[in-house]
């Protein structure tokens, strides 16, 4: 299987009204602990892959964002957390 890698910006809000959590990246179902900030990551380049993110503080899920790439898609991706903890995130193509 043939891999490429895909560039992921993790922005968290300025003002948020919760502190201390990092976000979860799930690419092809298994999820990974992350960062904020810039990030690197492999997924496979000969088929769909559906690359989601989310928060959890102790007790529930929240910031839930999906997005399927493309095996041509070249574009990064941005992850932005919502302000309040029971609102959905964003995850968008941005042009490089």
């Amino acid at each position: 299987m043939s891999t490429r890698r895909i560039e992921l910006t993790m922005h968290r809000p300025r003002l948020a009204l919760y502190a201390g959590i990092r976000p979860t990246l799930v690419i092809g179902g298994r999820g990974q602990p992350t960062q904020w900030g810039d990030g690197t990551w492999q997924v496979p380049a000969d088929r769909h892959t559906t690359i989601g993110v989310y928060l959890y503080n102790r007790m529930w899920r929240f910031g839930q964002a999906e997005l399927v790439l493309d095996p041509e898609d070249t574009s990064a991706l941005e992850y932005r957390a919502p302000v309040l903890p029971f609102l959905r995130g964003r995850l968008i193509h941005r042009p490089l």
